[in-house]
C-alpha cells in the first residue's frame, strides 16, 4: 500500500497504524478489567507496541458469546445493564436468538461507521430515503436509519407495509435511495413489472444493500443495477461486531473500515487452530477488532465470512480491499464430493439463468455422503440450463428441480434459501 496521503480525508498507512495502535490499546486496557476477558487476556502486558501483536491474542469465537439461557445478553456485554441503551437480537444461536446490546456511545460509534457506506453512496441532507426494511430485533438497518437521520437525509419509514406500498412510497415522497436487502432489491423489481410500475424512471438513483451476499456479486449487482437503473453501494456488518464494510468505487468489492476495525484474514484449520495469515490474494476468513465498541469489545472476532483481500490495489481509499465482497460463509459451506461448495456460489450462476427468481438449495446426506439439490422457480429449460452451468462451473452434477411460481417463500430481510437435511 502506498503511503502516500490522498485528497480524500483518507490517512496515510503509517497514520492509520499508529492510530490503530492508540485505540486499540484503550480498548484492550479497559476489557481486561471485565469478566469476560479477566481470565482470556492473563497475563497480558500493555500496552502493545504493534497491531501486529494482536495475534498472541486467542480467537474469539461466537460460541464463546452464547450465555447459557434465553434472553441473556452475548458475553462480552457485560457491563451493569443500565450502562445500555439499545438491545437487539441474532437470528438465533444453538436455538435462541443472542441478545446484544449497545451503550449510547456504542450507538454513536455505529452510526460513524455508517458514516463511511452513506459517503461512498454520496448522500446528502436533500436525499429522501425509503428504509424497505420492518423493523424488528434484529439490527438491520436500525443504525442505517439513525445514520441518515444524523445526516439530514428525509427518511422514509417503509416497515409493516407490502411491497407494492413501498414503491408507491418511492414515488409519492420522491425517494431518491432505496435501503434493503439484495434479494429484496431483486423481488421489489418483480413486483414493479407486475404492477407497471417503471423503476428505471423513478426517481431512485442509488440502492444501499446489505445483510446478504451479493451486493459485490458481478451477477446479482448487475441485474439491481439494470432493474433500478441506480447505482448500487454494498455494505456488510455483523450484530456481533459492528457495520465494517463498505463497497469500493468500481462495485468490484468491499473496503474495510479499518479506521474502526483491525482486519485479519485467516486461514484457519484443524492443522492450524489458530490461523495462519493470509497473502493477497488468499481466500481466508476475515477476522475483525472493534475499536469503538466499548460496551462490548469484540476481540480477534472469527466473522466467518470468507473473502479474497488485497493490501496492495489500485483504489484511492487505503483500507483493505476485499474482492468481491464476502464470497461466502464458512459455516455455510458444503463439501460435495471433494468440492468445496458455498451457497453463494450457486447464487450467482442462478443469476445468469434466472436474475430473480426464488432458489432453494437443499443438502441431505446419503450413506455418509453429503448430497446437493437446487430447487428452482421456473420452466424446465431453466432448470435444465442451470444444471449445465453448474457441471460446468462445479465440475460436479446437481440435481436442478423446476418449481412453480410461488412454490417458494418469500424474505424482506436475509435470504433463508439452504435447507440442511443432514
Amino acid at each position: 500500500m502506498s503511503d502516500h496521503k490522498e485528497r480524500t480525508g483518507f490517512p496515510t498507512f503509517s497514520e492509520l497504524q499508529t492510530s490503530q495502535l492508540m485505540r486499540l490499546n484503550e480498548v484492550l486496557s479497559k476489557a481486561i478489567q471485565r469478566p469476560f476477558y479477566k481470565s482470556r487476556f492473563a497475563g497480558l502486558s500493555l500496552p502493545l507496541t504493534s497491531p501486529d501483536q494482536l495475534i498472541d491474542l486467542p480467537l474469539l469465537c461466537k460460541d464463546d458469546l452464547v450465555s447459557s439461557k434465553p434472553g441473556l445478553p452475548a458475553r462480552i456485554f457485560d457491563l451493569p445493564k443500565h450502562h445500555y441503551s439499545r438491545l437487539h437480537q441474532t437470528s438465533g444461536t444453538q436455538g435462541h436468538p443472542m441478545v446484544v446490546l449497545d451503550t449510547l456511545e456504542d450507538w454513536r460509534w455505529w452510526l460513524r461507521c455508517w458514516d463511511a457506506v452513506l459517503d461512498a453512496a454520496n448522500v446528502n441532507a436533500e436525499d429522501v430515503a425509503l428504509m424497505a426494511f420492518s423493523f424488528g430485533p434484529f439490527i438491520g438497518f436500525w443504525t442505517a436509519n439513525d445514520s441518515l437521520v444524523q445526516r439530514g437525509a428525509l427518511v422514509v419509514p417503509g416497515g409493516g407495509v407490502s411491497s407494492e406500498s413501498r414503491l408507491k412510497m418511492i414515488e409519492h415522497h420522491k425517494c431518491t435511495i432505496v435501503c434493503c436487502t439484495p434479494t429484496y432489491a431483486l423481488h421489489l423489481g418483480k413486483v414493479a413489472d407486475e404492477i407497471g410500475f417503471d423503476l428505471v424512471s423513478s426517481s431512485v438513483t442509488r440502492v444501499i444493500v446489505a445483510g446478504e451476499p451479493g451486493g459485490s456479486l458481478p451477477t446479482v449487482r448487475a441485474r439491481i443495477k439494470q432493474t433500478w437503473g441506480a447505482k448500487v453501494i454494498d455494505h456488510a456488518g455483523g450484530s456481533e461486531v459492528g457495520a465494517w464494510g463498505f463497497g469500493s468505487d468500481d462495485g468490484k468489492g468491499l473496503h474495510v473500515n479499518e479506521a474502526e476495525f483491525i482486519a485479519e484474514v485467516l486461514q484457519i484449520s484443524d492443522q492450524h487452530p489458530s490461523g495462519h495469515p493470509c497473502k493477497d490474494g488468499e481466500e481466508g476468513e476475515l477476522v475483525l477488532t472493534n475499536l469503538g465498541r466499548h460496551g462490548g469489545p469484540a476481540i480477534r472476532y472469527r466473522t466467518g465470512d470468507i473473502v479474497r483481500p488485497f493490501r496492495q490495489h489500485g483504489h484511492s481509499i487505503p483500507y483493505l480491499w476485499l474482492d468481491g465482497g464476502v464470497l461466502g460463509r464458512a459455516d455455510d459451506m458444503v463439501v460435495i464430493r471433494g468440492v468445496n461448495v458455498f451457497p453463494s456460489s450457486v447464487e450467482a450462476i442462478v443469476r445468469e439463468i434466472e436474475p430473480s427468481a426464488e432458489f432453494q438449495i437443499t443438502i441431505t446426506r446419503v450413506d455418509e455422503m453429503d448430497q446437493l439439490s437446487v430447487g428452482l422457480e421456473g420452466n424446465t429449460q431453466s432448470a435444465t440450463k442451470l444444471a449445465q452451468l453448474l457441471r460446468e462451473r462445479l465440475a460436479m452434477r446437481i440435481d436442478v428441480r423446476s418449481l412453480s411460481v410461488g412454490e417458494l417463500p418469500r424474505f424482506e430481510a436475509k435470504s433463508k434459501r439452504v435447507v440442511d437435511l443432514r
